[in-house]
């Protein structure tokens, strides 16, 4: 074999489980010119390298196809973790420490920004402004929680913004106060707005580092492509749009990424224009542009999350909310009829039941006015689903996009969610076993920052439906072993295919990655183990040991 036709590099002596369509097994991969060009036994792949190939001994290790995160916030997790970071703690005295050693070491940043803190730590999922106050000084504070629904601000923030007793909520949040009416320093939802106004915008420069650092991490741990959930001017979250370009002209960017462009709630049909033209500057690189996110509603733990019936109250009665839905459900079938024509994807956020069927609904109207197209409209978090919508997921062919980390028994929804939603409606969520029995195409996406982005995490919470060993938002109370729902576990095969190929059909890149073929792209990952070979409890054990995009190394564990 001459140097032109040789693999550029050869894995060999491994488990490699290709997700193809017969999810068959071999043990090698060739790779050249960041293709795989050949995959099969040893002897058969072996015989391709030539003196300049690079050959890896797998040792019996796993090779998969690169995870591919179906809903992440790359570019804001990469700027909060060059910012003040909280998603390592889990408790106020960690919090104060971080954020009190960050004002310390920042002594110029005109305001203290980040993120990261959870809502179970506190009281009703209600943090105080005064505890900010007595570590940051006079120091503008604001720091989104983990899920980005919430935001805990300084009394010196509030003053900035010009919060106080007299601020009405608005119509699409709320400022939580004290018993007279005064700001406490937790802002939900749309109120967070209120402050963030007046917050410094990220640089550019911030941003492409965010979205070199987002990256970095995602590779770590085995992540090699991706969906950006929200591209545009939304509450914390800066808009990436021009980040990335530049990120990708730059060459920083390495990875492919598919950008959902944020859909203003009130601003009309008219802002379809705007992303047309978006879309056609990012339209064909590594960074496309060709989603549209539309939030239905907020969530659960903040009675936002849009539900069919009201939320029971603290004593288990009826209460006076059935949350908030952030759209006229006529107009957003009207919205999704031009979407949907544009060739665009539509990339909905709904948690409750009533967001969830509503979704479903426009894109019905979608698919009768236009016919069956190919937007493989998908719908995130799937909190809660009514059961007469399940068998709707395959119908109309809506992906369903899994955040597997979060069914399971974790403070947030032993103390936050449970309580509030009744027996009934608790039976329905995260039904990820449901949907794949009804024939659902499932993908997988971590809301990252919002939580762990690990996908072996994710693999073990989908499988087993308890908490991964050493998470570090683990319920002590309700205990690591128990099972979340046990009929919505999914198996380990059906999991990985989740995390990879059905991510890639979502991003409409499943004819490039998502499985080990002959012809696609060499977007691989090395597990220390065969996943397959260990009881399905030790998921999360496994180690990542190398990650390859387009048959590059871009990390590799240190002694692996």
């Amino acid at each position: 074999m001459n140097s032109e036709t040789q693999p550029d590099l050869v894995l060999r002596g491994g488990h490699v489980y290709t997700v193809d369509a017969a999810r068959s097994w071999a043990q090698a991969v060739a790779v050249r010119g960041g293709q795989i060009v050949a995959v099969g036994t040893d002897a058969e792949v072996g015989a391709l390298a030539g003196p300049g190939t690079e050959v890896v001994d797998l040792g019996g290790r796993m090779v998969l196809p690169g995870f591919i995160d179906a809903h992440v916030h790359a570019s804001a997790g990469g700027v909060e973790r060059l910012g003040c970071d909280l998603s390592g703690a889990h408790s106020l005295s960690e919090y104060l420490e971080i954020v009190g050693r960050f004002a310390e070491q920042n002594p110029a940043a005109e305001w203290i920004t980040g993120g990261g803190w959870a809502i179970d730590v506190f009281p009703g999922g209600v943090p105080n402004r005064a505890d900010l106050d007595r570590v940051a000084g006079n120091r503008p504070v604001f720091l989104s929680n983990r899920d980005h629904h919430a935001a805990w601000v300084s009394s010196r923030a509030l003053e900035i913004a010009g919060v106080d007793a007299g601020t009405p909520d608005p119509v699409d949040g709320r400022i939580e106060r004290d018993a007279g009416g005064t700001p406490v320093g937790t802002l939900q939802e749309g109120a967070m707005g209120l402050v963030e106004r007046v917050v410094p915008r990220v640089s550019l420069e911030r941003q492409v580092a965010g979205i070199a650092e987002g990256q970095r991490y995602l590779h770590s741990l085995g992540i090699t492509g991706w969906q950006e959930a929200i591209v545009g001017d939304y509450a914390v979250i800066p808009d990436c749009f021009d980040a990335y370009l530049e990120a990708e002209r730059r060459g920083v960017l390495l990875s492919r990424v598919v950008g959902a462009q944020w859909w203003q709630r009130g601003a009309g049909i008219g802002q379809l224009d705007g992303m047309i033209e978006r879309r056609a500057l990012a339209g064909s690189g590594l960074f496309r542009a060709t989603s549209v996110k539309i939030m239905m509603d907020g969530v659960c733990e903040n009675f936002t999350a849009s539900m069919l019936t009201p939320y029971l109250d603290g004593h288990g009665h009826e209460g006076s909310t059935s949350g908030v839905p952030f759209f006229d459900a006529e107009d957003l079938k009207r919205a999704l009829v031009r979407i949907d024509a544009e060739g665009f994807q539509a990339h909905f956020h709904a948690i409750g039941d009533r967001a969830v069927r509503e979704a479903l609904d426009a894109v019905a109207a979608a698919r009768s006015a236009n016919g069956a197209g190919d937007g493989r409209h998908h719908i995130s978090h799937i909190q809660v689903v009514h059961p007469e919508d399940l068998p709707r997921f395959r119908a109309l062919d809506v992906p369903a996009n899994c955040q597997a980390l979060w069914a399971c028994n974790e403070p947030q929804m032993t103390e936050l969610t449970l309580p509030f939603l009744g027996p009934e409606r608790a039976s329905w969520q995260y039904p990820f076993g449901s949907l794949h029995r009804s024939g659902a195409q499932l993908c997988f996406g971590s809301d990252w920052p919002v939580s762990s982005p690990n996908p072996l995490w994710e693999l073990h919470t989908a499988v087993n439906r308890t908490v991964p060993p050493d998470y570090p938002y683990a319920d002590p109370a309700a205990g690591q072993g128990e099972v979340f729902l046990p009929p919505e576990r999914i198996d380990l095969a059906t999991a990985l295919a989740a995390a990879t190929i059905g991510s890639a059909y979502v991003n409409h890149d499943d004819d490039v990655v998502g499985s080990i073929e002959a012809g696609k792209q060499a977007d691989l990952v090395v597990l220390d183990r065969n996943l397959f070979a260990h009881p399905a409890s030790e998921i999360a054990l496994a180690k990542i040991d190398m990650t390859f995009v387009a048959g590059h190394a871009v990390y590799e564990r240190a002694g692996a």
